[in-house]
């Protein structure tokens, strides 16, 4: 029957059986208690009985779920449910919604009380550690009266899927935060360039002093007068975002990895490229390239730059840097800035690479983006209690020095390093973009 299937018994009706039972023993030795007994068991059956019709006759609740239809990797995302009592009590309820399985949560619930004819708003917060795609279940309500003898469970349908992206709402704090720095208020230097742009703008007819090497022969022999093409100045840059999603890059950090950190980066770099009027690239690669879009501009740009990286899968091999080099002599055309997100854990892992990287710097300007520990860093500055953790933290002091050398490695190859703990990468990225912006150097 269905209201079998909704109903429950609560603790409290248990122990009132449980001492009733105690006292049908008790009136083995004392012959009276066995009337209190038979007297308390009816009393019992009775409020249970009133407090089951109550709950099937006289309550009722509505629920409904609302958040966003896009979660943000690695960021607290909102989840709202408005509760409406429309019954004539005070309902005592618990609320278990049936979150993601990637949470990892299994006694997830809400306990609350809402009064007669009330209505109220509750919000939890979810935080992803992985893109893709997450199912909501439905919304299961358990309501008892003041009475607390029966629960009666009440099901509300809203199943629905909700896509985890890199995070939308980094991508908004970094662009906000980037509207204070100078080259937004103040502008850029333009630096006078030898040469002429090859940036086609329209077909026009020739006047005394046009270039006649821009001649369009094909047009002024179908027009029957002299055509020229017209070029305007390129003023956008081409910025690359050039993921490296090898095995170095599956250390964790806060729940997310360390290409978990770069792909939320890469977006909201990417978003400032596109509002500084440059076009926005991306390339990901591991033991071979997996990903690559060209650079462009425009909102729809950025869509497409978010989907891709909604995409990444981990793919952790060593990393193929010939492949990569390869693949950018034949993507990537024009001189432009490359962020290059890696990282290397030791100067012997930068040699292995460096010819490649100062042949990328060739034809490019290349600047290196790479990860600091800063958990080892913090170990290292503790106090040691033992020869154990002296040699731990001498090792960890280690590690630190060479990722210090590494940066001045590149440097001396002409190659520009930034070194970022994961939860700065955005801001130094931008900010490094912006600087070279402003200075003219693009």
């Amino acid at each position: 029957m269905p209201l079998f299937k909704k109903l429950y018994l609560t603790d409290r009706i248990f122990y009132c059986l449980g001492g009733i039972i105690f006292l049908f023993f008790l009136s083995f030795l004392i012959h009276p208690v066995y009337y209190l007994a038979v007297v308390l068991l009816l009393s019992c059956a009775i409020i249970l009985c009133v407090d089951i019709f109550i709950l099937f006759k006289t309550t009722n609740m509505r629920i409904q779920r609302e958040m966003a239809s896009v979660f943000s990797l690695g960021d607290q995302n909102k989840v709202s449910l408005t509760l409406e009592n429309i019954s004539n009590l005070k309902l005592f309820i618990k609320i278990i919604d049936e979150i993601p399985y990637q949470f990892d949560e299994r006694d997830f619930s809400i306990p609350m009380n809402i009064s007669k004819a009330q209505s109220e708003i509750v919000t939890y917060h979810m935080s992803p550690k992985i893109r893709g795609e997450y199912f909501f279940g439905d919304i299961h309500v358990f309501i008892q009266t003041k009475l607390g003898l029966a629960v009666k469970k009440e099901t509300t349908p809203a199943e629905k899927s909700v896509a985890v992206y890199p995070s939308v709402i980094l991508m908004k704090q970094q662009e906000l935060a980037a509207l204070k720095h100078p080259s937004f208020t103040q502008g850029d230097k333009t630096n006078k360039k030898i040469g002429r742009s090859y940036e086609f703008d329209q077909i026009k007819h020739y006047v005394d002093g046009d270039d006649t090497r821009n001649i369009n022969w094909k047009a002024t022999s179908t027009l029957n007068k002299l055509m020229v093409n017209h070029y305007e100045d390129e003023r956008s840059q081409q910025i690359y975002s050039i993921i490296d999603k090898s095995r170095v890059m599956k250390m964790p950090f806060n729940g997310l990895t360390l290409v978990d950190y770069a792909i939320n980066s890469t977006l909201a770099f990417s978003n400032i490229v596109l509002k500084k009027q440059d076009k926005a690239g991306l390339i990901s690669f591991s033991k071979k390239v997996d990903t690559t879009l060209k650079a462009d501009r425009g909102g729809l740009h950025l869509k497409k730059i978010m989907y891709s990286l909604y995409k990444e899968r981990y793919d952790y091999s060593e990393a193929n840097y010939e492949a990569l080099y390869s693949s950018v002599r034949k993507t990537i055309s024009n001189r432009s800035l490359i962020f290059l997100y890696t990282n290397f854990d030791s100067i012997y892992a930068l040699e292995r690479n460096i010819k490649v990287l100062k042949m990328i710097n060739k034809y490019h300007v290349l600047i290196v983006v790479f990860f600091e520990n800063t958990e080892l860093d913090a170990y290292s500055k503790a106090p040691a209690s033992s020869v154990l953790e002296i040699y731990q933290k001498t090792m960890a002091k280690k590690n630190a020095l060479e990722k210090s050398q590494i940066v001045k490695e590149l440097r001396m190859h002409g190659i520009h390093a930034i070194k970022s703990a994961p939860e700065h990468l955005s801001t130094k990225t931008i900010n490094k973009y912006l600087e070279l912006k402003s200075s003219g150097f693009l």
